[in-house]
């Protein structure tokens, strides 16, 4: 991935951006699924070749019409520039240090009956309520489609168990056991990256991420 859009001036500002996102464990890759990855670099490649250069274009043109201090299309399109090079920065560090990992391909017996990243999980907690949630990567997540991402700690908790097993999370609420009903391994759908839509950090909000 290119290191055009990386300075040493930006790396405080990229790693503080990392952070407030979705943190990376120290020395781990970003395990991703190829929806997630293609996504990603769906996105790089538009920013780079199409709307970087679009905005670009605007800004020189703006720069011609009198005063920049006053020119409110030339203070945009300087600040649109800002937002599409942080961006690319983040997703140049994302997809150079992206594991992809396909949960549909072939695996061992006890890898495949076992929880690892891809997995499809079904549990069901104390009170007999079951829920399905898919482990996916830190810029997958979805609540609406119950993809949650390996850090959380649901998945922690969840990882190398199997069916039959009955696992203990530390949840804010308590100590709660979980009953692991199925678990399976197949493709996963990732929305496609819409050009149109505003640039997202992807910050998980307090109460989000799934416990």
């Amino acid at each position: 991935m290119s290191k055009a859009f990386t300075k040493e001036s930006d790396d405080a500002e990229d790693d503080d951006l990392e952070s407030s996102v979705s943190p990376i464990p120290a020395g781990a890759k970003n395990y991703i699924t190829p929806g997630g990855h293609k996504r990603l670099k769906d996105e790089f490649t538009y920013l780079l070749n199409k709307e970087r250069p679009s905005v670009t274009s605007a800004v020189s043109w703006a720069a011609k019409n009198g005063d920049r201090s006053e020119n409110a299309d030339y203070q945009y399109g300087k600040k649109r520039l800002r937002e599409i090079d942080k961006r690319l920065r983040f997703l140049t560090k994302r997809l150079d240090n992206a594991e992809v990992v396909d949960p549909a391909a072939p695996r061992e017996e006890d890898a495949a009956e076992r929880i690892f990243f891809g997995a499809s999980v079904t549990f069901a907690n104390q009170r007999g309520d079951e829920k399905t949630v898919t482990i996916v990567g830190i810029d997958e997540l979805d609540l609406s489609r119950g993809y949650i991402t390996w850090i959380s700690p649901l998945a922690r908790t969840l990882i190398k168990a199997k069916e039959g097993d009955t696992v203990v999370l530390n949840a804010p609420g308590g100590r709660e056991e979980l009953e692991i009903i199925a678990v399976e391994y197949r493709a996963i759908h990732t929305d496609e990256f819409v050009p149109d839509a505003p640039i997202s950090l992807n910050v998980v909000k307090a109460g989000e991420q799934p416990l």
